[in-house]
């Protein structure tokens, strides 16, 4: 008997270690419920809920062919061994199959699984697959991990046009074992489910991915580059969630977008182009995870900036939360966030360097807000877009490139359809108005809109001197730890 242990690669095609598994005999599948880690990493209840939606989606894939899904329970990833062990030896398994995952916390959680079956005689293969190159295999010259994005996809574009990933083969029905699938559970203590509406968002499966993808390269990616910045359009994906959980994997992605695109990778279709090089914005970061880990550890990428002196502001900080921050663009983005699950890119970065820069709060409160109301929450993607914004990361913006919410809002919200949307309190406003409704009448502003919580010019340059006066990067020492 062999075992595909399932963590976040919830699909039945294209899947590298459930490929493997079966291969070499008889399968069964097993999914860990880890509620205390879950919670430790901040994992949101909208995203559980997806994981389960999509686990149950699969189990009745894996049940036609003839595979069963056991669930059981590990409260943290220390008891993983011990559950995992006793299971390996009630079904007499020889192997268990994992796909790589990535992080501080799941290598040791899987070298301490492997360790533990090992001593059984139980053999532990783990296999690359959310990633198209093992993190290590991508290097500098000097044999360093990229810090620069435009360097890295350099490299990977030319690995890519000399070896395209394949797409693994889909398992075929197996013989009927004498074991029956458990169920799988709706809800999971500590994690209250999200509403019916932000689950209609979201549908769970295979199929529904699969559509989401075969209608964006048809339909979509051509416009992708032009039009991706404007929140109130459909130009993005909206596949992040089902990339994140693992039911589409990016080899699907890539070989959709260059279908499209005639093969090309840097010419051609520019729509599709961008698209693939977010693909490997994506790659980057996990990359950074296991080259960098401090990263992993709630720590600065750059070492010089944990001397940021960053503001306790609860109150600020709170309105940022709750989307009452009296800037429009701030609060519609935070609103589309809280009742959907996940926010569009752009305003991902404009609420993050308003966080970061005009309140002068320590990213890390904004990261783990994040996490916790996202559907698509990433460590490696969420961590490298705060650290990017607010200055303390790889590649990151330059301390003095502050983006102005108003500038951001005219620009790329320059109708107001995007704010009145999610603010139908300013639905009254005209398209010059909206973006800084304090303008309109006086002193008072609009009746139920908070009044800025912030001067933006001011605030630009407290941010400005708190980084002017960190020590310089050569004299914090080192860089990888």
């Amino acid at each position: 008997m062999h075992l595909i242990w399932l963590r976040t690669d919830l699909r039945l095609h294209d899947n590298t270690a459930l490929a493997a598994a079966c291969q070499r005999g008889p399968t069964v599948a097993v999914f860990l419920l880890t509620p205390e880690q879950w919670l430790a990493h901040d994992d949101a209840p909208c995203k559980v809920d997806f994981w389960l939606r999509n686990l149950k989606e699969l189990s009745t894939a894996l049940g036609k062919l003839n595979i069963p899904l056991q669930i059981h329970s590990a409260p943290t990833w220390d008891q993983a061994p011990a559950v995992l062990s006793q299971l390996c030896r009630e079904l007499s398994v020889e192997s268990v199959h994992v796909n790589e995952e990535y992080g501080i916390h799941e290598s040791r959680r899987d070298a301490a699984v492997s360790k533990a079956l090992d001593a059984d005689g139980v053999s532990f293969h783990s296999y690359l697959d959310q990633l198209f190159f093992q993190p290590g295999s991508v290097l500098t010259k000097t044999g360093t991990y990229f810090q620069v994005f435009s360097q890295f996809r350099k490299v990977c574009y030319t690995r890519l046009h000399s070896s395209l990933p394949r797409l693994v083969a889909t398992p075929k029905a197996q013989a009927k074992l004498p074991l029956k699938s458990d169920p799988v559970p709706h809800t999971v203590d500590g994690f209250e489910p999200p509403s019916d509406t932000l689950r209609a968002l979201w549908p769970a499966g295979e199929e529904e991915a699969r559509r989401r993808l075969d209608g964006f390269a048809d339909q979509q990616i051509s416009y992708y580059k032009d039009e991706r910045d404007f929140p109130a359009k459909p130009g993005t994906s909206q596949l992040s969630a089902y990339l994140a959980a693992g039911v589409v994997s990016p080899r699907q992605c890539l070989h959709a977008a260059l279908q499209t695109n005639q093969g090309e990778f840097e010419s051609g279709d520019m729509g599709a182009i961008t698209w693939i090089n977010e693909l490997l914005w994506r790659e980057f970061y996990k990359h950074i995870l296991v080259g960098y880990p401090r990263v992993s550890r709630h720590r600065a990428f750059r070492p010089e900036t944990e001397a940021v002196a960053w503001r306790n502001a609860p109150k600020e900080l709170a309105a940022w939360q709750e989307a009452r921050t009296g800037l429009p663009i701030i609060d519609a983005a935070m609103r589309q966030l809280l009742e959907t699950g996940w926010m569009h890119n752009r305003l991902r970065m404009v609420v993050a360097m308003f966080l970061t820069k005009n309140l002068l709060i320590d990213w890390r409160e904004g990261e783990r807000f994040f996490m916790r109301h996202l559907i698509d929450g990433d460590l490696a993607a969420n961590n490298g877009g705060w650290q990017w914004s607010s200055s303390t990361g790889t590649d990151s913006a330059p301390y003095f490139r502050i983006f102005s919410p108003l500038s951001q809002s005219e620009k790329f919200d320059s109708e107001g359809v995007f704010i009145k949307h999610w603010l139908p309190e300013l639905a009254a406003l005209n398209k010059k108005e909206v973006h800084n409704p304090e303008t309109v009448g006086g002193l008072f502003g609009v009746a139920d809109y908070p009044r800025a919580i912030v001067d933006l010019k001011k605030s630009r340059e407290r941010a400005l001197a708190a980084f002017r006066s960190l020590p310089s990067r050569q004299a914090m020492g080192g860089d990888n730890e």
